[in-house]
């Protein structure tokens, strides 16, 4: 899609149709230039990750939190019947079964840009006529049997084991195999022996130098780079695959080993009490000895099928979502949820409000950011116009010295010096030659006075433009914590009666359903906060 500096080959992240290569998603830079074309998109800069050892990541959905929804999967929908099979769009599937547990609904998405795979309780609308993938697993595994769902090695791969009678009433088994890898993620439908029968995005050749993903293929699971699986590592495997790589011992790990997202990473240096982005050469093998330790311990979890799904908020932002802890996001809040598929619902569903509140407030956020700038240059200026009447009470000084002392200064004079009753110094003040010793002081006196009255007006300016400012650094704030199209409408009604938004229509004043935020505090106090300055007058 895009010719970046000359090179073509970049892998794991597409953003905006552009593919950026891994080694700028982790604590380095990378300077893109030269862009001649890309999809959809025209020429634009991609700012990434740099000077921070623990910078913000959007969490990957990676082999642990795939390995707690296999857990979880087992757990409900083992032994469970395909009662329906529907395809609500082009790239999704959603499966109806009925297990010992109770009925279920399995979504599994290969969007590109959102692969999913959850339990949820919504349906959605198929089409009328529903299309041949659909129709091909209808015909194949309506009303048959999960044997089992499984995970090769630590890779984002679910493999859904399914049991049913041909069309010669004779039990075989198909498989279900679900990708999810981003861009390359799919929905892959193979026979017993592991022939690919049909898929929800077809890969040829052209489209693939790696594998083809076409009926009549072998199915294959890709390993371009070589990876291990990171249950089953030795020591001494370990060992080589961290230290043969120039590269911050976070980042080995996270290229050496499958399902290891660099989040994940971090969190297993963290753990170790090492820096993560010094290289593993720099580091002893005690050192890297208890790293793997820790490695080792932490991965123990999944074996014994230890998830702790929890999401991690800034505020009410969420910002990650992992199946195991993360202790090194300790500056965010913690919120535990009894399943994997739980935090898959609740922060995609959150982070999809929270980016559509933020789209719906874009235009409100440029009048106040425009109005915010204009006020901070009006607020510089006018502090610099004040700071120029800070020696105002010097001319009237002059003026009153040269009233006592004047009457003996020589037709001409350039200067006069003269004791300054006030301060018992002698000071020398400038003259006009041209002018009596009157004049002059005339002349100071009227300098002073002007002065008095710009540092007056200045000051009470400066008062009425710091107010401007705080409020509106206030609407910014009230921007950033709203969550609903109701907040928005609230701010929008109180930027209409300040005059910052314009009403195109004279309405009646519709009473928005807004309540502030509630709180309790530790010893049962009720607290309420606005969301507005409206809402908390």
């Amino acid at each position: 899609n895009a010719e970046i500096g000359g090179l073509s080959t970049f892998s794991n992240a597409e953003i905006g149709g552009l593919m950026i290569d891994t080694n700028a998603i982790f604590g380095y830079t990378m300077f893109i230039g030269g862009i001649n074309s890309c999809s959809k998109e025209k020429c634009f800069i991609i700012s990434l990750l740099n000077n921070s050892k623990y910078g913000e990541f959007i969490m990957a959905f990676d082999g642990i939190v795939v390995a707690g929804l296999v857990h979880e999967l087992k757990q409900k929908l083992t032994d469970g019947r395909i009662a329906k099979i529907a395809q609500p769009e082009a790239d999704e599937l959603l499966l109806t079964i009925k297990s010992p547990c109770g009925q279920h609904r399995l979504l599994i998405s290969a969007n590109a840009s959102l692969p999913l795979i959850y339990l949820t309780d919504t349906n959605k609308p198929s089409p009328i006529t529903a299309p041949n993938f659909c129709m091909l697993l209808r015909k194949h595994i309506s009303n048959s049997r999960i044997t089992d769902i499984s995970q090769p090695k630590l890779e984002r791969i679910i493999c859904f084991t399914i049991e049913h009678f041909d069309e010669l009433g004779d039990l075989c088994q198909k498989k279900l195999i679900v990708e999810i890898m981003g861009k390359h993620s799919n929905i892959i439908f193979c026979s017993e022996d592991g022939t690919i029968i049909d898929s929800i995005k077809h890969v040829s050749a052209q489209m693939s130098s790696v594998r083809e993903v076409l009926p009549g293929r072998k199915y294959f699971i890709p390993d371009t780079m070589h990876k291990k699986d990171p249950l089953t590592t030795e020591w001494k495997e370990f060992s080589l695959s961290v230290n043969d790589k120039p590269m911050s011992v976070a980042k080995a790990l996270y290229t050496s080993f499958t399902g290891i997202s660099p989040v994940t990473a971090e969190e297993i240096c963290y753990l170790a009490g090492i820096d993560s982005t010094l290289p593993a050469k720099e580091y002893s093998q005690d050192v890297l000895f208890h790293l793997y330790t820790q490695f080792t311990i932490y991965l123990s979890a999944i074996k014994e099928g230890r998830f702790e799904p929890a999401i991690y908020y800034d505020k009410q932002e969420p910002k990650e979502f992992s199946a195991l802890e993360l202790t090194y996001l300790s500056a965010y809040e913690k919120r535990l949820f009894p399943s994997v598929c739980e935090i898959l619902r609740t922060y995609y569903s959150e982070r999809s409000l929270i980016t559509r509140i933020r789209q719906k407030s874009v235009d409100l956020r440029h009048i106040v950011q425009t109005a915010l700038e204009r006020n901070r240059k009006k607020y510089d200026l006018q502090m610099r116009q004040l700071k120029d009447t800070e020696n105002r009470d010097k001319y009237k000084v002059y003026g009153e010295l040269i009233n006592a002392y004047g009457y003996n200064v020589p037709e001409g004079a350039k200067q006069m010096e003269a004791l300054n009753y006030y301060t018992n110094e002698t000071v020398t003040i400038p003259l006009d030659p041209t002018s009596t010793p009157q004049e002059n002081a005339q002349r100071f006196f009227a300098k002073y006075n002007k002065q008095k009255r710009t540092f007056e007006a200045l000051t009470q300016l400066i008062r009425e433009t710091k107010d401007e400012i705080s409020y509106l650094e206030s609407i910014q704030t009230s921007l950033d914590i709203a969550m609903t199209e109701d907040d928005l409408a609230a701010i929008k009604e109180e930027l209409s009666e300040t005059g910052y938004v314009r009403r195109k229509t004279v309405r009646k004043k519709i009473k928005l359903k807004n309540e502030p935020l509630h709180y309790i505090s530790s010893d049962g106090f009720h607290m309420y906060v606005g969301k507005t300055n409206l809402q908390n007058d």
